[in-house]
């Protein structure tokens, strides 16, 4: 077996370019290396965008900024994966992007520097969004229990400290995820990715010739 790192992607286009203002010229020359899937190779990153547009889930995701987290780009990739509407941050406008791996291009990143604010913006959209917090507090919501509804905003604290409490106070409710072991929480990154998943278990198209890409 050959040891190294795995070549990401294609080379060149080989023969005839295909037509299309969707398709990227430079990528067509030169290879699409990008981590995408096959569907968008060679395609521009705008048009790449303007098809996500047309599928997005209608679940948010938001995150508080006060520590500069690497968990955030984390949750930022994770949410490009299961196509959320719009992802939030709350708090610095700079935040750690190392852990998105570039998929913050693909999604619809909103600066609020209040979760006042945030709450304020969710509620005044054509469709007013539920503000959920996911944190293990007294009185939570069990996640597993707990239907997420359809137009919600998931807000993640940060790794330790979670919620703040104007946060907490904000939110129209909070949910939490059952844990066995002996740590208090989990990473901060892995709940939002499984509280994401629970919102896909419920509302997203699943079917066999659905949108889904398993691989």
């Amino acid at each position: 077996m050959p040891y190294g790192q795995l070549e990401v992607g294609l080379g060149p286009w080989p023969g005839p370019w295909p037509e299309g203002e969707h398709y990227d010229p430079d990528l067509l020359e030169n290879g699409d290396r990008r981590n995408v899937v096959d569907r968008y190779r060679y395609w521009t990153m705008a048009a790449i965008v303007a098809d996500l547009d047309t599928r997005r889930h209608s679940f948010h995701v938001a995150i508080e900024n006060w520590q500069h987290d690497f968990n955030i780009g984390t949750i930022v990739r994770t949410a490009n994966a299961f196509l959320a509407a719009e992802i939030h941050i709350v708090g610095n406008r700079r935040w750690n992007r190392r852990g998105a791996m570039v998929t913050d291009r693909y999604q619809h990143v909103r600066h609020h520097p209040s979760v006042e604010d945030l709450a304020t913006y969710l509620r005044g959209l054509a469709e007013p969004v539920a503000l959920w917090g996911i944190d293990n507090l007294p009185g939570s919501a069990h996640l597993e229990t707990t239907e997420l509804p359809q137009q919600v905003c998931l807000l993640f604290g940060q790794e330790g400290p979670g919620l703040s409490e104007p946060a907490r106070e904000v939110c129209d409710g909070t949910f939490s995820i059952a844990q066995f072991g002996s740590t208090r929480s989990i990473n901060a990154s892995a709940a939002a990715a499984i509280a994401m998943h629970a919102w896909i278990r419920h509302h997203a198209d699943l079917s066999e010739d659905g949108p889904a890409w398993r691989g």
